[in-house]
């Protein structure tokens, strides 16, 4: 090889290789299509659509911006802390991909390379129900304002025991409907607190206001996607039994009207147990102008079970939340991390495979809050004592974990035990008020004089074995 030869393969190999420019064809329109056309559609909750070059081309500088920030997609929960179904998180080569088009003058690209646009359903996603119910008579929402929780009870009016296999929210007014989440009430105690209302509703800012005595049943936020069900994991609903509907309202600059609505699905009985543990710190009590309040919680599961999705849930005062279980054999499952909460931006995750936990595992809850002024979604200004409870001006600590166990015939036993469990933790710490209600047709005083009674050495706590002594009494008023 002659010097020549030789002196131009190295400049060959030195020249840079120019990557190509970014088209909106080619390359952001399957990103666009695949994370944000569910909601950037006509008759959706987003302000615009985004299914055209034209859409996209005119707003190049705003998804870069908002895309770079990861203010959207909404997508909460952090990477490598749960795989969930339906992820809308951009990867940072799709953020950049975005931020290139829109810096090198939004080229279109060939129309050959253009996806075909994304086809949504339209109605019932989940399939025609068997039955729909209304929301009311017509929920006005005033112009402008603060946002408002309404709780709507919805007969089911059954003539005998059932099972629902769906659920779906569907909202009457996009414009307005931030979101909704759908209780089952067994008690009648959500209808007692609609009693005075003429379309059968009252507020409700943290949730049903009914305490423990509704269950979780599903739930929607712009670019959920609603799917059929699975009969085998049906959900057992009594005769006489409501559902209640929390719509979260949204303001929209004029005055609004909404009817939302619920469709069912019935099926037959379940082949499998579906259930839900619960994390939650009633202990909450946050000073003024911490900017770090870090609240737990935590429970041990008494059998195997399969876990299949997750509803983290708090107000505006929290920053952080961390879940994981912690198995027996000492490694540690990430369930959720979100470092950003935004209770605007609040749902439920389902894993895109149920995480099997053994018998032994610990699920802890760990998360922050920020009750300092700087905080710019702190309620209270100047910052005020925040304690657990349902309004506005409170706080909640709390996970939903959807549970799968392999028959319905496990789920009384295993709700029974967690129960237990919860109690044992809580009577080894001493904690009245956290126990106060958790054991059917027993208050606080009840157990503190139960405490007492089993105190037998009158140390003022109770040790190893006056703790086994009152499980074992408890144990025996649930069989």
């Amino acid at each position: 090889m002659n010097r020549f030869t030789i002196r131009a393969a190295l400049l060959l190999t030195a020249a840079p290789v120019w990557a190509a420019v970014p088209t909106y064809n080619k390359d952001v329109a399957p990103i666009l299509f695949a994370h944000c056309a569910s909601c950037h559609r006509p008759g959706e909750v987003a302000p615009f659509p985004l299914l055209t070059y034209q859409d996209a081309a005119k707003r190049a500088a705003l998804l870069a911006t908002i895309t770079g920030k990861r203010f959207m997609p909404p997508w909460k929960p952090e990477p490598g802390f749960g795989k969930f179904e339906h992820e809308r998180r951009l990867t940072d080569a799709q953020i950049a991909t975005i931020a290139e088009w829109a810096r090198n003058g939004v080229p279109e690209g060939d129309p050959k390379d253009k996806p075909t646009p994304p086809t949504f359903a339209e109605g019932w996603q989940g399939g025609t129900p068997d039955l729909v119910l209304k929301a009311g008579h017509g929920y006005d929402v005033p112009a402008d304002g603060p946002d408002h929780f309404q709780c709507f009870v919805l007969p089911l009016n059954l003539e005998q025991d059932s099972y629902i296999r769906t659920a779906e929210f569907r909202p009457g007014n996009r414009r307005v409907v931030h979101h909704g989440v759908i209780y089952i009430d067994q008690t009648g105690a959500a209808r007692r607190l609609a009693a005075n209302s003429a379309d059968g509703s009252y507020p409700c800012f943290g949730g049903p206001r009914v305490g423990g005595q509704t269950a979780l049943l599903s739930g929607w936020a712009p670019g959920t996607i609603i799917e059929a069900g699975d009969p085998n994991l049906s959900v057992p609903v009594q005769k006489g039994a409501d559902l209640v509907l929390q719509v979260h309202y949204h303001p929209s600059g004029k005055p609004e009207t909404d009817v939302s609505s619920v469709g069912v699905t019935f099926s037959g009985p379940p082949t499998k147990g579906r259930t839900a543990v619960v994390l939650v710190n009633t202990s909450l009590d946050i000073p003024p102008g911490d900017a770090n309040y870090v609240a737990t919680s935590s429970l041990t599961l008494s059998r195997d079970v399969a876990i299949s999705g997750i509803f983290p849930h708090a107000h505006w005062l929290c920053k952080q939340m961390l879940v994981e279980a912690h198995l027996p054999s000492g490694e540690t499952v990430h369930l959720i991390r979100i470092d950003d909460w935004d209770f605007n931006w609040q749902g439920g995750y389902r894993y895109q495979t149920p995480l099997q936990l053994p018998k032994g595992t610990r699920v802890e809850l760990r998360y922050t809050y920020d009750n300092s002024s700087a905080n710019l979604r702190n309620p209270s200004n100047p910052p005020a004592r925040v304690t657990f409870g349902e309004q506005t001006t409170d706080e909640m600590a709390v996970a939903f974990l959807t549970v799968v166990l392999p028959s319905p015939a496990d789920v009384a036993p295993f709700q029974r035990d967690m129960r237990l469990a919860a109690l044992e933790d809580l009577i080894s710490f001493g904690n009245l008020d956290r126990l106060r209600g958790r054991v059917p047709g027993m208050n606080g005083q009840r157990l503190a004089q139960l405490m007492q009674q089993f105190d037998k050495n009158g140390d003022g706590k109770l040790d190893a074995d006056e703790r086994a002594a009152l499980m074992e009494f408890l144990r025996s008023m649930m069989r």
